[in-house]
C-alpha cells in the first residue's frame, strides 16, 4: 500500500517520504481500516517534529483519524467486517496512507446517510468542541460563548455546537474573509482580531457584562485579553496553544472575578472514560441529522499533496477541516 513514512523527526517538508509501505496487521483487539478520508490535524505536524506528547517508535505513519471501512479484524473484535465510521490511528499505522491500524474501542460508527466529507469531520474537532462546551463548561442557553479562531476546524464546530446549544456566539478570526465565514456558519458578531479590539467589541455587545464561555484554540495574548471579558462565574476553556506561547494565570484576577479556568484534553478520555467520547459521537450524529450542523471542509486534496496541505494547515491559510484521499 502507498501511505507517508517518517523515518527520523524533523520539519515535515524534511522527513516526510511517500512510499510503498507493508499492509499493517491487525493486533488483538484491533482493526484494519480501508481509509476513505484522513482528516489532518496541528498535532500532525508537532508528532512528526518529535514534539507532541504521543511520540510513536520509528519509522511510522502520521495521520491522528480516518474516516474509513472495516475490512481486516484481530481476534476478539466484534465489528463486523465492512463497517464503516471514524477511528483514532493505532500508531505506527496511522491514517495518511491507504490503510490503517484502529482499535476497536477508538472506532465509532457512522451512518451512510451522512455524506463521507462531513463524517470525517466529526472526530477529533467536533468531539472536542462538544466535550469542551457541555461536559467542561456546561453552556447553556441564552449564554453568552466567545470563540476564537472560529474559522478554523476546532473552531468553526464550536460556534456551530455553541448556536445549536441556543447560545449567542461572538467569534474572533484573522482575515475579513475568515470573519465573513464566521458569520455565515452562525455568529452572531465576528472580530477580525488582527484590526479590531476583541475585547471592546464582547463588552459593547453584552453591556460590559463579557462573555460567559470563552472557546481559547490559540493562548499566548488572546488568553491574556480573554480574561479582560471574561464574565463573572466565566469559564475560560483552554483548548490548545496554536499562538505558540503557554499564557501564565494571575490568580487574583480569576479570584476576582470568580471565574473558572477549564482545561480540554479530550483525547484523555481513551484512559479515563471511553463512554464520554461515545456520547459525544452520538449526539453529533443526532445534531447532523437534525440539520443543525454542516461541518466545514476546506478541500479534499489526493495523497501525494500532504506535505503542501500540512504547510497550510500549520501557516493558517486552511478553514474547517483539511481532508486527504488516498
Amino acid at each position: 500500500m502507498r501511505g507517508w513514512t517518517v523515518e527520523q523527526l524533523g520539519a515535515p517538508s524534511d522527513v516526510l517520504s511517500l512510499a510503498e509501505l507493508a499492509m499493517p496487521t491487525p493486533a488483538a483487539g484491533q482493526v484494519l481500516v480501508r481509509v476513505t478520508l484522513a482528516p489532518m490535524n496541528f498535532p500532525d505536524d508537532l508528532m512528526i517534529r518529535g514534539q507532541y506528547q504521543v511520540k510513536p517508535t520509528l519509522p511510522f505513519t502520521p495521520g491522528l483519524e480516518v474516516l474509513g471501512t472495516v475490512v481486516e479484524r484481530g481476534a476478539g473484535v466484534r465489528l463486523p467486517l465492512g463497517a464503516r465510521g471514524v477511528g483514532l490511528t493505532a500508531f505506527p499505522g496511522g491514517g495518511l496512507a491507504e490503510h490503517a491500524l484502529v482499535d476497536e474501542a477508538d472506532f465509532f460508527e457512522v451512518p451512510d446517510d451522512i455524506p463521507d466529507p462531513a463524517a470525517a469531520s466529526m472526530l477529533i474537532t467536533y468531539q472536542t468542541s462538544h466535550v469542551a462546551l457541555h461536559r467542561r463548561a456546561s453552556l447553556r442557553a441564552e449564554e453568552v460563548l466567545l470563540v476564537h479562531a472560529g474559522a478554523g476546524g476546532v473552531g468553526s464546530a464550536a460556534i456551530e455546537l455553541g448556536v445549536a446549544a441556543g447560545a449567542t456566539v461572538i467569534a474572533t478570526a484573522g482575515t475579513d474573509d475568515k470573519v465573513e465565514l464566521c458569520r455565515r456558519i452562525g455568529a452572531t458578531t465576528a472580530v477580525n482580531y488582527r484590526t479590531d479590539d476583541f475585547v471592546s467589541v464582547v463588552k459593547d455587545t453584552t453591556a460590559g457584562r463579557g462573555a460567559d464561555v470563552i472557546y481559547d484554540p490559540v493562548g499566548g495574548d488572546v488568553f491574556d485579553q480573554s480574561r479582560r471579558c471574561i464574565a463573572w462565574e466565566g469559564r475560560l476553556l483552554i483548548i490548545g496553544f496554536a499562538g505558540g506561547r503557554i499564557a501564565e494565570l494571575a490568580t487574583n484576577h480569576a479570584l476576582l472575578k470568580n471565574y473558572s479556568v477549564v482545561g480540554v484534553h479530550w483525547g484523555a478520555y481513551r484512559q479515563h472514560d471511553r463512554e464520554i467520547m461515545r456520547s459525544a459521537h452520538d449526539d453529533l450524529v443526532r445534531l447532523h441529522r437534525e440539520g443543525r450542523i454542516h461541518p466545514l471542509v476546506d478541500e479534499i486534496v489526493p495523497l501525494e499533496r500532504v506535505r503542501e496541505a500540512l504547510d497550510r494547515l500549520v501557516g493558517r491559510a486552511t478553514v474547517g477541516k483539511l481532508l486527504v484521499a488516498p
